[in-house]
C-alpha cells in the first residue's frame, strides 16, 4: 500500500467495536479485541485496508510530513 500517492480515508474503530485481532504495520505489533485503533482504507484499492495502533499510524504520517483527520463511524 502506497500512503504517499494514493488518497485514503480513515476511521477510528473504538475498542468496544474491536472484536478481532489485527497486526499493526507500523510496529509489527497486534492490535488485540477491544483495542481502539485506526482503520486506513486506500481510496483507489479498498481491499488493502489495514488497521493501525492510532499511535503509529500518526507517527507515520508525521514522519511523511503529511496531516490527518480520523472520521468517526
Amino acid at each position: 500500500m502506497s500512503i504517499d500517492d494514493d488518497p485514503v480515508v480513515v476511521y477510528a474503530i473504538q475498542p468496544y467495536q474491536a472484536r478481532k485481532q489485527y497486526l499493526c504495520p507500523g510496529c509489527q505489533g497486534d492490535i488485540g479485541p477491544g483495542t481502539g485503533h485506526v482503520v486506513v482504507i486506500p481510496e483507489l484499492a479498498p481491499d488493502l485496508r489495514r488497521h493501525w495502533h492510532r499511535g503509529c499510524w500518526f507517527k507515520e504520517m508525521r514522519r511523511r510530513g503529511r496531516l490527518v483527520s480520523v472520521d468517526a463511524r
